[in-house]
């Protein structure tokens, strides 16, 4: 039985297994990136030729891979074999989808060297003198059939685009494609910022000076805010509300910013604390002429709680700029604070002195009178209706500020609806027993020693002592006479208290200050001057707590 011959392998072109010798060398992502698609390699017998696509891709391939290519061709040919790197953009593309066989190229190719540039050729182009080129033989062609008769062509053709510019290329001459822009991630700061201040935000209800109750403790205040809408910048600037929670300050400057929105004014309303974020945002984010125009362009700029600026220099530098500002153009500021600006130790003596420049008012806790009309007000049109006599009942029993007078009533009408039950004295017993056992504070005779000493910054038993000096003697006059305001101690034992012999010091005692607060004097403890009626208004705020 005869073997069967084996079949004969088919020889690899002299044009791949050169591709491939190169790949080797450089590299098959290099070979990939550069010459794929932008060369080919042809071999004529006596020579290798590269077709490069242009000009900028041959000068490329020549400068960073000529010795490559000479090394593979040599490897690949087994002797020194030459060679050439010519520009042909046509045949480059007429290979990629040729069929197996002779390929345009090598017909190119074939032509007589002179038909070929060399590189004195290039030379000379370059230096503008090109020598006249032979053109290359054209092989016989075959009769073609004939062409279906063509469309008419349009007596004007538009003009072709302009080619792009060489910055506009890329190394192998296509156009570089634009880069397309990132987005910008959301800053959380700036948005932040950007943010409108709460007086140009919809859908707050802000209070009206109309729903505001007038008393003996607040009356002044309340003149000064009506005052402030009318003319605005005409009487008080600043205008400095102070006094302790819940007696109405906020109430005032909501009041006064709702009055200027309806005189068509563009008033600024903004906490200490929403000031101060706002300027630490500004300062991190490089905008402080942005902030300053959000509080420099408005007709009237009202801070609620400037106490909070305590302790923070750089914002109220800030806040004094923005102060001098809006004074010296005779625009309006309204401040509100915990405390006369003259006992705020924590302010910076520059925006202290700015304050007092302008009407400093206080508001103190409701008396009973006002503490009645404003649980009349408040129980205005609800539902259960809460009859007078337990109003007066209520505003006897309680004496804390407003928000506790509120609560009082809401309490109530909620307890009288749970139960089923009109509301009477029993109802109110029971929905506020808890409030009003807390309500009623027994204040001693050594409560008002601690709070002098403690407002006054003096050593416990310091009142006691058996000095006359002005240090103590002052201060211990100022607490007899709250002792006698604010407890039920008798003359005696006030003065067995503080280390009088007689009830007549404690007597003394009361008269004098009684005298100080008419004529509406200052006096000196230590190294400092105190008018009187700033000192005891500290110091209750103390025994309030």
């Amino acid at each position: 039985m005869s073997a069967r011959p084996l079949p004969t392998p088919t020889p690899v072109p002299l044009d791949r297994r050169l591709a491939d010798a190169v790949s080797a060398r450089v590299g098959a992502a290099r070979f990939n990136l550069w010459f794929a698609g932008h060369a080919r390699f042809v071999s004529l017998g006596s020579e290798i030729v590269v077709v490069a696509r242009n000009e900028s891709c041959r000068d490329w391939l020549e400068h960073t891979f000529g010795e490559a290519v000479r090394a593979a061709a040599t490897e690949v040919c087994g002797r020194p074999t030459p060679v050439r790197w010519v520009v042909d953009a046509e045949a480059l593309a007429s290979t990629e989808s040729a069929e197996p066989g002779p390929t345009p190229v090598e017909h190119k190719l074939d032509a007589p060297p002179t038909a070929l540039p060399t590189a004195a050729t290039r030379t000379k182009k370059k230096a503008g003198k090109s020598p006249p080129v032979a053109a290359p033989a054209s092989p016989p062609t075959p009769p073609q059939p004939e062409p279906p008769p063509a469309r008419p062509i349009p007596a004007t053709k538009p003009a072709p685009p302009a080619p792009p510019s060489r910055s506009q290329l890329d190394l192998f001459g296509d156009p570089v494609q634009p880069a397309k822009p990132k987005a910008k991630r959301p800053d959380p700061e700036a948005e932040a910022f950007a943010a409108p201040p709460a007086s140009q935000r919809t859908g707050r209800r802000w209070k009206s000076l109309a729903d505001f109750v007038p008393g003996p403790c607040n009356r002044v205040a309340y003149a000064s805010a009506l005052s402030v809408v009318e003319e605005p910048g005409q009487g008080g600037n600043p205008l400095v509300l102070h006094g302790p929670v819940g007696t109405g300050k906020t109430h005032l400057l909501e009041g006064i910013f709702g009055g200027l929105k309806r005189r068509g004014e563009k008033p600024c309303y903004v906490t200490a604390e929403e000031f101060t974020t706002r300027f630490v945002q500004a300062s991190r984010l490089g905008k402080m002429s942005a902030f300053r125009r959000q509080f420099r362009e408005c007709s009237a700029l009202l801070l609620d709680n400037l106490n909070f600026l305590a302790t923070k220099r750089a914002t109220q530098e800030e806040f004094l700029h923005t102060f001098d500002a809006l004074v010296a153009d005779g625009r309006q500021v309204v401040v509100t604070t915990d405390c006369h600006p003259r006992l705020a130790d924590e302010l910076m003596p520059e925006l202290a002195d700015r304050l007092l420049g302008g009407a400093v008012w206080s508001l103190l806790p409701p008396d009973p009178e006002t503490r009645l009309e404003i649980l009349r007000k408040k129980s205005t049109g609800g539902h259960p209706t809460i009859p007078d006599g337990v109003l007066k009942s209520i505003a006897s029993s309680l004496r804390g500020n407003v928000r506790e007078l509120e609560g009082a009533i809401n309490s109530v009408r909620h307890y009288a609806r749970v139960t089923g039950r009109p509301v009477d004295q029993g109802v109110v017993r029971e929905a506020l027993g808890d409030l009003l056992r807390h309500a009623v504070r027994v204040v001693t005779v050594a409560d008002v020693d601690a709070a002098v000493c403690g407002v006054l910054r003096l050593p416990a038993g310091t009142l006691q002592s058996k000095a006359r000096s002005w240090a103590v003697s002052h201060p211990r006059m100022v607490a007899i006479y709250l002792c006698r305001k604010h407890t039920a101690a008798t003359y005696g034992e006030i003065s067995k208290h503080f280390g009088a012999k007689t009830h007549s010091t404690a007597v003394a005692s009361e008269k004098k200050v009684r005298a100080w607060l008419d004529k509406d004097q200052s006096v000196a403890i230590g190294d400092q001057n105190w008018r009187v009626k700033e000192l005891i208004d500290r110091i209750e705020r103390e025994l309030q707590r």
